[in-house]
């Protein structure tokens, strides 16, 4: 224990790491560890699942693993202020590799593991990286793969040597041995380390995050300490987060929400980040941690909510008429429970009983049974999604953000949480909407610009501070904000009777994905005279509603195309026309005609970016031949697509898909 007693410590600075609202919280990533690591030697700071079993790293030992990564680093020849790119599911040791770069000055870009090999030429390239630190064989095999395009990429170490015995490629070598020569540097150089960690501010560039990217090159997102430390501080306070939170990690680290739960508050608050084995994993992992704190989006809320459904549809006559009673006490005693309204002695007995029943049993079975707080954002979340897991007794809530704000802008109050808004704004933000209903943000969690793109910087940062966020929305009466949809998304209907009507896409979209059956929507209008939408089906939510009524598939392609699947995707399209001619303002955005896709939209066919956002304009363009026969009146279009297979071969998918019309409503006019 002595390499971690009190005086390796001293030298660092711990003083006032907080500050008050609206300024920058003054330290760094590496202080926060070593803080934690000279308070709390040997409380667990990450937990990792290999074979079955987890293993804990403490404070102590990963302030140790840093060090010798970073001294490792330095007799490789990174150098302060230069890029390093890190590739790979979350892991111990490619979080260490990120503290250590950040403790030398140098600047960690966090790339999506699941993205080809030509995706990370533009981000390699556009930073100028000599280093990567990535996790296993198929990453290594990325990296080698794209030298031809960056012959700047010299060193390349691996995680995890299985599979890479027999690779002799120059600059290859283990993380291993990057980190027995870093031990022995240290030890030579027992005061390195420590200048080092004292010489960064917290002004400087902590990270760099590529955004996805829906039109052109993707955007490197500068923050520095400061910006992050804050964000993650500003969030942590308003849900007063502490050392004693467990957290999942299993979304991309390269997306800014996983790194700024997973990393940037796990630095503030020095809770448990807990890895798991793999993404097959993950489900069960999420069972047997029990986190306290939890993030996802709502894709993910989606597909837990579908499977329970498929397992009580699967259940017995007692089992499923026992779920659906106490279901509907919850619907109606929940969520006032959970906002702490006043409830009648006889609801909050049935309620308790339905705890005990179901309620329990099935937070347990989700893994959420000591979940006090649960964040869904990137996209809006279904009212029945968001109500269900209220009633359940779990807190599940809404944020907004983005990789440009460090994602905390609003939250929701724990007594507060709607499903049709984002929250008020948080610590240190301030919030305004433009005349053509753009928000605009303060906030000391703003990027400082984006990397050698002075133009694209100056279209989003005002000279007075302000960040363009390009969504559009409004502050309600209560301080809530909503968002409508991206100003530049938002169109009019031109000709017909809905002549000038606006036309937001995404709302319409989110809707229609607010359905169990439906996973993606992609929806066209905007100078048209009506709208048009194109559907992928939920291919388990749908199979199982096939097999209970007997009827055989083949697949995707063949399920999609079923009359009885299209009658209802057609009766959630017209249910949505229903709720939209209600709306004065949307109402003519009613949903005209649809097609069900024949393959499901994917990110390795450029049809989603690695956040999974559609790309309109790229489906527009890929499958034109479809969207031509929906604004033509086809009854039917053949189309063929070439599609990308993990193993990076190319095959097609081709079908006639039968396009339906869908009942529109007359608008409800809204009261003088």
């Amino acid at each position: 224990m002595s390499a971690y007693d009190a005086p390796k410590f001293s030298r660092i600075a711990f003083d006032a790491p907080f500050l008050e609202t609206g300024q920058v919280m003054q330290t760094t990533f590496p202080r926060l560890m070593l803080k934690h690591a000279a308070e709390r030697p040997t409380a667990p700071a990450l937990r990792e699942k290999e074979y079955g079993i987890w293993q804990a790293t403490s404070w102590a030992a990963l302030s140790q693993l840093v060090e010798s990564i970073a001294c490792g680093l330095h007799q490789a020849g990174l150098q302060r202020g230069e890029h390093l790119i890190v590739v790979g599911a979350n892991r111990p040791r490619l979080y260490a590799t990120m503290l250590a770069a950040q403790s030398l000055g140098a600047i960690p870009v966090p790339l999506y593991q699941d993205a080809a090999a030509a995706e990370c030429v533009f981000p390699i390239t556009n930073a100028e990286v000599r280093f990567c630190v990535v996790e296993d064989q198929e990453q290594v095999d990325k990296m080698l793969e794209v030298r031809e395009k960056c012959p700047q990429l010299t060193h390349i170490y691996y995680d995890d040597p299985r599979g890479l015995r027999k690779y002799t490629e120059d600059g290859l070598g283990s993380l291993e041995e990057l980190i027995a020569a870093g031990a022995v540097f240290a030890k030579q150089h027992p005061q390195f380390f420590s200048e080092q960690v004292e010489t960064a501010q917290y002004t400087d560039v902590a990270a760099m995050f590529f955004t996805s990217g829906t039109t052109g090159n993707p955007k490197g997102v500068v923050h520095t300490h400061g910006s992050l430390t804050d964000r993650a501080e500003a969030g942590a306070e308003f849900d007063k987060l502490t050392n004693a939170e467990d957290v999942l990690a299993y979304m991309p680290p390269a997306w800014v929400g996983q790194n700024i739960f997973s990393y940037a508050q796990w630095l503030v608050c020095g809770y448990v980040v807990n890895c798991p084995e793999s993404a097959a994993t993950v489900t069960i992992d999420l069972k047997e941690i029990g986190p306290t704190y939890y993030f996802a989006p709502p894709r993910v809320f989606e597909g837990m909510l579908t499977s329970v459904m498929i397992r009580m549809e699967d259940a017995g006559a007692f089992k499923r008429k026992m779920f659906h009673t106490f279901m509907d006490v919850a619907k109606k005693v929940g969520p006032a429970l959970m906002d702490g309204q006043a409830v009648g002695l006889v609801d909050r007995l049935k309620y308790a009983l339905g705890n005990w029943m179901v309620y329990g049993p099935l937070r347990n079975n989700l893994g959420f049974s000591r979940v006090r707080v649960a964040y869904t954002a990137g996209e809006a979340i279904g009212p029945d999604l968001f109500t269900f897991y209220r009633s359940i007794g779990v807190n599940i809530k809404q944020l907004y953000g983005s990789t440009e704000t460090a994602v905390f802008v609003c939250l929701q109050p724990d007594n507060e949480a709607r499903a049709d808004t984002v929250g008020v704004p948080c610590k240190g933000v301030e919030i305004k909407v433009a005349d053509n209903g753009e928000i605009l943000v303060k906030s000391p969690g703003l990027l400082k610009e984006y990397y050698k793109n002075p133009a694209a910087t100056a279209e989003v940062l005002t000279a007075d501070g302000w960040y363009h966020t390009s969504d559009a929305g409004f502050l309600d009466s209560h301080g809530h904000l909503k968002i409508i949809d991206r100003v530049k998304d938002v169109g009019r209907i031109q000709g017909g009777a809905n002549d000038g009507a606006m036309f937001a896409p995404k709302y319409v979209e989110n809707k229609l994905k607010f359905f169990p059956h439906i996973k993606e929507v992609v929806a066209y209008g905007d100078q048209r005279e009506k709208v048009c939408v194109m559907i992928n089906i939920d291919f388990d939510a749908v199979g199982n509603w096939a097999e209970r009524r007997n009827l055989p598939y083949a697949g995707y392609t063949d399920l999609a195309q079923k009359p009885e699947v299209y009658q209802l995707i057609q009766e959630c399209v017209e249910k949505v026309n229903a709720d939209l001619a209600e709306d004065a303002l949307l109402a003519g955005s009613q949903v005209s005609r649809f097609l069900i896709l024949h393959k499901e939209l994917d990110a390795d066919d450029g049809e989603l970016t690695r956040t999974n956002k559609v790309r309109r304009g790229f489906i527009a363009d890929k499958y034109k031949p479809l969207v031509d026969g929906l604004y033509e009146g086809k009854t039917e279009q053949f189309i063929e697509t070439v599609v990308k297979f993990e193993d990076g071969r190319t095959g097609s998918v081709s079908a006639t898909l039968k396009i339906s019309d869908a009942k529109t409503f007359t608008p409800v006019k809204a009261a003088a």
